[in-house]
């Protein structure tokens, strides 16, 4: 198998193949895929909803668009794939944090407690301090 490969890489098919679009636009197009799963260590605060659910979205469909083109482009494929796995990823990490309770799980904020020493000097006039 691994002559056959050789042997196709020295090939002009292959020449043709490597300075094509067909492998240099999916190569160039890895850097969303690869900044999405940067971004995965980054804190949830800083995800925008509204980009993650359009680059969901967009990966999806050249998703599909990379597998019905003739000839398959599979680079493409894994390129959007990976994209639309990490962004989903994204998406749910932006869920939980703003609507699930992950942010307050964060700051330790439950409910109606008072998250600051302002907070609570604000509810309680009389007990504040006074240094």
């Amino acid at each position: 198998m691994a002559s056959t490969f050789f042997t196709w890489v020295r090939s002009p098919a292959a020449r043709e193949y490597f300075f094509s679009t067909h492998f240099w636009g999916p190569v160039a197009n890895f850097g969303l895929p690869l900044a999405a799963i940067s971004d995965l260590g980054r804190d949830e605060e800083v995800i925008s909803g509204t980009m993650t659910a359009t680059l969901t979205c967009y990966s999806l469909v050249f998703t599909r668009f990379a597998w019905r083109v003739q000839p398959r482009n599979y680079l493409l494929f894994a390129c959007h794939t990976t994209n639309a796995i990490v962004q989903s990823i994204q998406g749910g990490r932006f869920v939980n944090y703003w609507y699930y309770g992950g942010r307050e799980k964060k700051y330790g904020l439950h409910g109606s407690e008072p998250t600051s020493s302002v907070t609570q000097a604000l509810q309680e006039p009389g007990k504040a301090d006074t240094k």
